[in-house]
């Protein structure tokens, strides 16, 4: 035992080292999103349509020869280099390399200025000679990366004709156009819906014009995209109705009446740093969309492509999002502040640096795109971050970590934030109250765990009235997890998913936060809740793999972030049953060996983004397999052997 101690003890002080490495300058954690070929394909079209300068060029080839060299050996695309191949990454992959630049002909964009783009279709042939780039260097055939991703998508949807595309794109995405509608439009302007208003048509028209209505009026209307969508709702509908106008002889001039009013509505959503929620996906979708419409020259246009430029990386790529600076910096603050011995490996100045920079990313100010409250936190230190659930939950633990009752005015004014954003069902949504049905804008189990956590830690120390509002929410939040926990015990969050999990869940990640909240003080003083955590802890210890190591469920490859996660969880009832002390022993041996006693931390792609969009964080599987491996510490010596 003596033994495994030591390199239990030796693995915690690596990954601090590791995790304190990882600190930039200022003091707080950025981390380090995984590579996308989803974003590096809508980067490379938004960019090759319109000649600015020859950066552009530069960075649609270098874009290009990153797909090219990270297709997987299916033929398809994965939305990192670490996921199985998927439609939607695929076909966009597949129209970003048929818009590049053809064998001895030139970019569209060495064609064509910004203010001949107003009103052109911008397409290009369906022959298989003008896919790809004659300079890209695709293995033994010149046209070997477009011939593989098209048997890939044959495979998969049985024919390519523009029929078969929208029906498959549709079919991934049911009622929620928030993804759809950009895809086809995508696949609209790389030509492969037909040509003309005829293959135009083949796209869903979103009522852009609602975006001309008061923003209290949205969460009323059940609009066909999520809340955070609301640019790509405008931009995507203005190019349908450009391309394609409605019949109808009374909605089609109010449309073209409205179309200046509300791309003034997408411009004033749009942050400083001209990317919408920081992702690179939504703000070249716009991007592309307002070009083909003929607005080239708009600011949104000019400040998106300045964002695009400044977001590519040197091999090429893009990542799906800018950073999640303030997610992964509480998450390591509160990782580090779980140590056994007691001792912070954060020094004093280290705690007053993080401290600063976080209070200093409360919002205080009306949110423009989702018009929130000030209080809550972002996931970002930028701009186009926007305040959520999940993050204003972090921030909260952390500020109570390093500073305790001292910032307990900041505290009250991020918990009154959650208060307001609960649910009628007792949930806590992402972004908005009550917006609608659509998946991102329902109540999920981790973010009412998250929110449990929070409101615990803080309950004693604020004022008495706002202690009574957390005990109510927090009684109905017990009764929504309750309601929303599954038949075999376990619980499915909205952000985290495994692709090797049957419908791509994560029941690991979810029942893992969900027990974790229950076991809290403030949420065991509601009856149901007690009962729900046992069935949770004993589908936990069902999913443990045989390696001793956990997966998105049973039977899944093991990971470091869900050994972490599920570790963790197990370790929070006091003195364990011995059963449990013993999955606990067999959970820290395995990522001990994993980790190399903590010099490696390979990442598993479990995060996901908005609209179902694989990532993995590089600095995920340090910090969860700390914090696992901490708690675990603690039970295991702890406890007689």
């Amino acid at each position: 035992m003596s033994e495994d101690v030591a390199a239990l003890d030796r693995t915690i002080e690596t990954l601090t080292t590791r995790l304190l490495e990882w600190r930039v300058p200022s003091g707080h954690w950025e981390g380090r999103l995984a590579s996308s070929a989803l974003s590096t394909a809508t980067a490379t079209i938004a960019l090759s349509l319109v000649h600015r300068h020859h950066e552009h060029d530069r960075l649609v080839r270098r874009g290009l020869e990153w797909l090219t060299a990270n297709q997987n050996a299916d033929g398809g695309w994965g939305d990192t280099t670490l996921s199985f191949s998927n439609l939607s990454t695929t076909v966009l992959c597949w129209a970003a390399l048929s818009l590049g630049r053809p064998e001895g002909r030139p970019l569209q964009s060495d064609l064509v200025g910004a203010s001949d783009l107003v009103g052109a279709d911008l397409q290009v042939g369906p022959g298989k000679s003008d896919l790809v780039g004659a300079d890209l260097q695709v293995g033994p055939g010149k046209h070997a990366v477009v011939e593989r991703a098209e048997r890939w998508l044959l495979s998969e949807i049985g024919d390519l004709s523009p029929v078969s595309l929208k029906e498959a794109i549709l079919r991934r995405y049911g009622s929620d156009r928030t993804f759809a509608v950009p895809i086809l439009t995508v696949l609209a302007l790389a030509g492969k819906l037909g040509s003309g208003a005829d293959g135009w048509r083949r796209v869903p028209q979103l009522p852009f014009e609602l975006a001309a209505c008061p923003h209290r009026w949205f969460r009323w209307m059940r609009l066909p995209v999520v809340s955070y969508a609301l640019p790509a709702l405008v931009g995507m509908g203005q190019v349908r109705h450009h391309h394609a106008p409605t019949r109808n002889p009374l909605l089609r001039p109010l449309r073209s009446a409205l179309r200046a009013r509300t791309a003034t509505v997408a411009r004033e959503m749009q942050p400083d740093s001209g990317g919408y929620l920081e992702a690179v996906p939504l703000t070249a979708f716009v991007v592309m969309s307002l070009i083909s419409a003929g607005a080239a020259r708009d600011a949104i246009v000019e400040r998106g492509l300045g964002f695009l430029r400044a977001s590519a990386r040197p091999d090429g790529s893009w990542p799906i999002d800018t950073n999640l600076a303030t997610w992964v910096t509480t998450l390591s603050v509160s990782a580090l502040g779980d140590r056994h011995d007691g001792i912070s490996p954060l020094s004093n100045d280290d705690r007053r640096r993080i401290l600063r920079w976080l209070l200093h990313q409360q919002v205080s100010v009306e949110h423009p795109l989702t018009h929130a409250k000030p209080g809550g936190w972002a996931w970002t230190d930028l701009s186009g971050g926007v305040p959520d659930a999940d993050d204003t939950a972090g921030a909260l633990l952390a500020l109570w970590e390093l500073a305790g009752i001292e910032q307990v005015d900041a505290a009250m004014a991020g918990i009154r934030w959650l208060l307001d954003l609960q649910n009628s069902d007792g949930g806590i949504p992402t972004f908005c109250r009550g917006w609608g049905a659509l998946p991102f804008d329902r109540s999920a189990p981790e973010l009412t765990a998250h929110t449990l956590e929070a409101w615990n830690v803080w309950h004693a120390a604020v004022v008495v009235d706002l202690q009574r509002r957390m005990s109510r929410a927090t009684t109905r939040a017990v009764a929504y997890l309750t309601q929303q926990q599954q038949s075999d015990g376990s619980w499915a969050p909205l952000w985290f998913g495994n692709q090797h999990v049957t419908g791509e869940r994560n029941p690991t990640y979810g029942t893992a936060r969900v027990v974790g909240a229950l076991a809290a003080p403030l949420a065991g003083q509601c009856q149901a809740a007690e009962q729900s955590r046992r069935r949770g802890v004993t589908w936990l210890l069902s999913a443990q793999n045989d390696d001793g190591g956990w997966g998105g469920a049973a039977g899944a490859p093991s990971s470091l972030e869900e050994t972490g996660l599920a570790l963790h969880a197990l370790c929070g009832e006091g003195v364990p049953p011995a059963g449990v002390v013993e999955s606990i022993g067999r959970g820290t041996a395995w990522l001990v060996a994993a980790t190399g006693q903590g010099r490696q931390a390979p990442a598993t792609p479990i995060g996901l983004y908005f609209a179902r969009l694989w990532y993995y964080e590089e600095l995920y599987p340090l910090v969860l397999s700390l914090k696992g491996l901490v708690a675990a510490r603690a039970v295991l010596t702890l406890t007689p052997s």
